[in-house]
């Protein structure tokens, strides 16, 4: 794959707009570390960098590009409105309360209820509307004409990017030998302002922008494929089913290709920049990882920036996501086993589990709903081990006392 060169063309957004972005928002936005994950490294076969923008004030990159346009408007503003149910309301939010001007968030009335409380947090005014995105858009347009507010896009907005091209200013001055950037796309304001500042540079850089299987609009647009944009996804934050005019124009002309990557590996992702580099994101965070483990051949051997480009994750969700990665691993598992309805039964059992040194968590009995005789009954058995290789010795064990017994599979 041959890296892009600088753009033929007139792009909306140039190196300039970028650094004069940095001098107008650097006092109030946090230069994120780009740090050298060695364990990650190992395991990817890359050198892998992290640019930690979870580190920001509201969790999140859209910092950077909403305080930009802010910085651009009249003094005369009467206010500014948004639509929507994430980082971008947040950091559009904190900013303008900061520099004093009202800010208004329209969001789906199906938002979940702590980022709504996080926008209110902010100092915005949240008006929930319609049940989709489109819905909640098409509002806040029209309160844009009705009270006279400025609508801030989230991603489709020259102003935007090149706020978001910072981002690749600080990693290419702390990381000057990097030779890939790997970047998140939804709308594509992210990639659209790293692939200005990538493509500016003397030295090739590759830049790869990563998906959600579930919603790979840019990829349908930039390749002129037809796939579905649908399905509940762990990387919300980049579950846009129409990307943007201006960005797709830009990521076209400056982005190398597209990954698209599947559920599983966004989990992966979550759970090991969590368990390795102690460090929470979304799925749309990891999704720059997920790429790096969907594709390792890919990466081998280069210097790659991974930019971790938001950290809002439900609570409980996270917690989901790190019990099925314990699972998948065989450090948590679901036994089915199949026993005689008789005394002492289940004493039998426990005791192999003890004599291989096994947790037990909790144990679920069935008689009733079940095809087995009278008789017989199943037990679920939810045991901690310490790897798949102690699992695989428990049930060896179970077999030998003569026990039917099954491992109940994630999907």
């Amino acid at each position: 794959m041959a890296t892009k060169t600088a753009p033929t063309g007139t792009l909306p957004v140039t190196l300039e707009d970028v650094l004069a972005a940095r001098e107008r928002i650097a006092d109030a936005i946090v230069a994120t570390p780009t740090l050298i994950s060695r364990t990650l490294s190992e395991l990817t076969g890359a050198t892998v960098y992290l640019k930690f923008e979870n580190l920001q004030f509201t969790a999140a990159y859209k910092e950077r590009g909403a305080l930009n346009t802010l910085l651009q408007l009249p003094a005369n503003t009467a206010g500014v409105i948004a639509a929507s149910a994430g980082n971008h309301a947040q950091g559009l939010a904190y900013h303008a309360k900061r520099l004093g001007i009202p800010a208004t968030i329209v969001m789906p009335k199906n938002t979940p209820i702590v980022k709504v409380t996080q926008t209110e947090g902010h100092g915005a005014t949240v008006v929930l509307e319609g049940e989709t995105f489109d819905a909640a858009y098409e509002h806040a347009r029209k309160l844009e004409a009705e009270q006279g507010l400025t609508f801030v896009h989230p991603f489709d907005d020259a102003r935007i990017i090149a706020g978001q091209g910072t981002v690749a200013l600080e990693m290419l001055e702390a990381v000057p030998e990097l030779d890939m950037l790997v970047v998140p796309i939804g709308g594509g304001g992210l990639i659209s302002g790293i692939g200005t500042v990538a493509r500016a540079q003397s030295k090739p850089l590759t830049v790869i922008g990563v998906q959600a299987e579930l919603y790979p609009s840019m990829y349908n647009r930039v390749h002129g494929t037809d796939m579905p944009c649908a399905g509940d996804t762990l990387a919300e934050g980049i579950a846009v089913k129409e990307p943007g005019g201006i960005t797709s124009v830009m990521v076209r002309e400056l982005v190398d290709d597209i990954v698209l990557v599947s559920e599983r590996r966004l989990e992966e992702a979550v759970s090991l920049l969590l368990q390795i580099e102690k460090t929470v994101v979304e799925g749309a965070g990891a999704a720059g990882l997920a790429a790096l483990l969907a594709e390792p051949a890919r990466f081998k051997g280069k210097t790659v920036g991974i930019v971790l480009c938001g950290g809002n994750i439900d609570p409980r969700l996270l917690a989901f996501v790190l019990l099925r990665d314990l699972a998948r691993s065989g450090r948590m598992a679901r036994l089915r086993i199949r026993l005689q309805d008789r005394p002492g039964a289940l004493y039998k059992v426990a005791q192999i589990f003890d004599q291989l040194s096994v947790n037990i968590l909790e144990l679920s009995h069935q008689r009733i709903f079940t095809n087995l005789p009278a008789k017989g009954l199943s037990l679920d058995v939810e045991c901690e081990t310490r790897d798949r290789d102690h699992l695989e010795r428990l049930m060896t064990a179970l077999r030998r006392g003569q026990y039917e017994v099954q491992l109940v599979e994630l999907a």
